[in-house]
């Protein structure tokens, strides 16, 4: 069984994104944050709901919120519903 999205999990999760998949942050804070401009974007928390983002756009640190189309079950499904998200940023570019 995967594990239930705490804080270490997130933090967890979160490092592994930042420091293995940047260029997909970089995507989910361009296409789902609303924000193309973004120049570089890193992850600071994911939850059930959703995940934060700190993004550079024009010298200027910005926060993102971005909300998950459904409840976030355990790391598994955080994981898998990450892997689509990013797969539906590379077919929107």
């Amino acid at each position: 069984m995967a594990d239930l999205i705490t804080p270490a999990i997130s933090d967890r999760i979160c490092k592994h994104m930042n420091d293995d998949h940047g260029e997909a942050v970089l995507l989910y804070a361009k296409i789902f944050g609303n924000s193309p401009d973004s120049e570089s974007a890193k992850m600071l928390f994911i939850d059930p709901e959703g995940m934060d983002l700190t993004t550079i756009i024009k010298g200027e640190n910005r926060q993102i919120r971005i909300t998950f189309d459904h409840v976030l079950q355990d790391s598994e499904d955080a994981h898998q519903t990450l892997i689509n998200m990013v797969k539906k940023c590379r077919q929107s570019n």
